[in-house]
């Protein structure tokens, strides 16, 4: 145990003769990049075998549905029905499971939620109770279909073994049917299948006992449910310590998450935000490990440190910790950890661009690891360059870095120049910002890596033509970044840029208001309400957040309604005075009290300054802000496809 940094994180366990290699779980994840017949491509292979690959001790294949023609939400679930679906999944299991990881079935039914089953098969939606719900009216489900139903999960979790999974999980929670059932917000029945606790929790159980009996003595079962609904209609830790203990001994693992996906108030928790802090659910688990007995309990929820989940495990809070959306920004997690490389661990920053492009484009993306989205592709590229070339690198910031890094692995010859003492650009000013913390150790996690793969970093250098031609590369790569816009204004000398703010928050008196609701703006008006400032933001569109992607900008909303965010759209900041901030709306100019005006309205690229570079070396790439202003997801792909090339002629 002396070679292995977090002993209780990496003891093994064994369930059921089931070995697992240690005790962090690849959390239930879907997949949605398939082809138009809609079974699972050889890219969701290549994506659940990546995480395997990085050490998890069990992969989860999420959305697994039970009856497609009553229970699919969405049309890239995964079908248990269909047997011309088993080599596919059979694919998945085994790339799993030779790699050394439990491959295990998430089973669900998406009940009241099943638009897809009846948008494309006519079908009635069904939950527990009659009654209007987001998609349309729903009806009460008949015994004879509850009955059917636990019978399909039986079916499904047996066709799962068939396939070579080796471990079934139970979605009981996040609203989804099992959950719609035991949770008194949906379940208003008087029969047997309502009412009383017993009752809510009889289709749960039902559904457990056929799965065991379909799939035997020896295969584990996961029993996943809300905690809490975190909803004031719904139940609390109280019911869900009964839920826990009226499965406890029933199921292998008891795995505790908390919320309702399909509200948008908790969503936010069953996913969580970056304005919460790390292992926030985690409490759920810990209050249900002090009354359960015989199953094991897992925990799920913003883990991304070592060390917290190593501490969480010593005090008894779980038994097992389960991660998702850190899975994808570093899956050699587990390798790292065990070997005690925390510090080269890309930690999930909960900027939401996985979810974003899932929505957008059905492929997960990453805004720091841009494997994600390309496993296959990655696979299948050369290591090393073919002809390795001497590189130098303009600009320090993220797009430079990873840049740098990626050339270096690449076998080239690196050079790295930033012409301030700091490496990081501008995002080095959003370290302090209590919710971008794990921002701050992705930045550091770069500059280790810089130092592992050998690149030569110069400081307080800036890259001209005279020292281009000095060092004679034969490629040079131009990620110079961009400068704040400062609107051209009266009184404008007298605003702060959001920058200095975030770097010196203590700046910042009373009322402050905002020029601009973009991501800056939005993400400082949050900050600045959060330690009591009252906060007005004004911006010109129609719209907040343009720059901000779909599921992330209702992330955004809700806490800036919470948090009494004064948004003023349509606006236009005319003038900046000693104590407001004139104002033209379509009803005219106003003044807007204002102790502190910031300003966030946008970047410039430092275009001229990197094509200044262009022609300083025989190949010559610009990437990131300096192109145009973009975000980390973007800057970091590029760099990595770019850097990847380098050499290949």
């Amino acid at each position: 145990m002396d070679t292995v940094k977090y002993p209780h994180l990496f003891a093994p366990l064994r369930i059921r003769g089931t070995y697992f290699r240690n005790r962090l779980f690849s959390a239930p994840q879907g997949f949605y990049n398939d082809g138009p017949d809609r079974y699972p491509s050889e890219a969701a292979v290549a994506f659940y075998e990546r995480k395997a690959m990085g050490g998890f001790a069990s992969v989860s294949v999420g959305d697994c549905i039970v009856d497609v023609e009553t229970g699919k939400g969405l049309p890239w679930t995964r079908d248990m029905t269909d047997i011309e679906n088993l080599n596919h999944m059979s694919k998945i299991a085994h790339a799993i499971t030779r790699n050394g990881a439990v491959a295990s079935a998430e089973l669900s039914h998406d009940g009241m939620f099943s638009n897809y089953s009846k948008m494309t098969y006519g079908t009635k939606l069904y939950g527990p109770t009659a009654g209007e719900y987001r998609y349309g009216w729903v009806e009460e489900m008949p015994e004879e279909m509850i009955l059917d139903l636990a019978d399909k999960f039986g079916k499904a979790a047996s066709f799962a073994k068939q396939c070579g999974f080796n471990m079934i999980t139970i979605h009981a929670g996040h609203g989804w049917l099992l959950h719609q059932f035991m949770s008194h917000i949906f379940n208003h029945r008087t029969d047997r299948w309502g009412g009383s606790f017993e009752n809510r929790m009889r289709f749960p159980l039902l559904v457990i006992d056929s799965i065991r009996k379909a799939v035997g003595e020896s295969m584990p079962i996961e029993f996943r449910f809300s905690g809490s609904e975190i909803d004031p209609r719904g139940y609390d830790i109280e019911e869900g310590v009964r839920i826990a203990q009226a499965v406890d001994g029933k199921v292998d693992i008891i795995h505790v998450s908390a919320g309702l996906h399909e509200i948008d108030e908790t969503f936010i928790v069953v996913h969580p935000s970056m304005f919460l802090e790390d292992g926030c659910n985690s409490k759920y688990a810990r209050e249900i490990k002090k009354h359960v007995t015989k199953s094991l309990v897992a925990t799920v929820g913003a883990f991304t440190d070592p060390a917290h989940m190593e501490q969480f495990l010593v005090s008894g809070g779980a038994d097992i910790i389960n991660v998702a959306r850190q899975t994808l920004a570093d899956p050699d997690f587990p390798i790292k950890a065990r070997s005690g490389r925390e510090d080269e661990i890309a930690p999930c920053i909960r900027c939401l661009q996985c979810f974003n492009n899932v929505g957008e484009h059905r492929i997960f993306r990453c805004s720091l690891n841009p494997e994600i989205g390309q496993e296959l592709d990655v696979k299948m590229m050369p290591q090393k360059a073919a002809h390795p070339k001497k590189v130098l690198v303009a600009g320090g910031g993220v797009g430079g870095m990873e840049a740098a890094i990626q050339a270096a692995k690449m076998g080239n010859e690196v050079i790295l120049c930033e012409k301030t003492d700091r490496l990081g650009g501008i995002l080095n000013c959003e370290e302090k910002v209590p919710f971008k913390k794990n921002l701050g150790r992705y930045l550091r996690r770069q500059e280790r890596l810089l130092e592992v793969n050998g690149v030569t970093v110069r400081k307080n250098t800036p890259v001209t033509p005279e020292l281009a031609a000095e060092l004679n590369p034969d490629v040079l790569i131009a990620s110079l970044g961009a400068r704040p816009v400062i609107p051209a204004i009266p009184g404008i000398e007298r605003a702060l840029p959001a920058e200095s703010v975030l770097e010196n928050v203590g700046s910042v008196k009373g009322h402050a208001v905002i020029m601009g609701a973009g991501q800056v703006g939005l993400e400082l008006a949050i900050w600045l309400a959060q330690l009591g400032h009252k906060v007005t933001v004004v911006e010109m569109a129609d719209r907040p957040g343009i720059d901000i992607r779909s599921v992330a900008f209702m992330y955004y909303g809700i806490y800036l309604d919470n948090l009494g965010v004064d948004l003023r759209l349509s606006t236009k900041a005319v003038a900046v005075n000693d104590a407001s901030l004139t104002v033209e709306t379509a009803e005219g100019r106003e003044e807007i009290p204002a102790d502190t005006v910031i300003i966030a309205v946008g970047q410039k690229p430092l275009a001229e300054e990197a094509e200044a570079l262009a022609f300083c070396a025989p190949e010559f790439h610009l990437i990131g802000d300096c192109g145009r202003p973009a975000n980390i997801l973007s800057a970091t792909r590029q760099a990595y496809a770019i850097a990847r090339n380098i050499g290949r002629v």
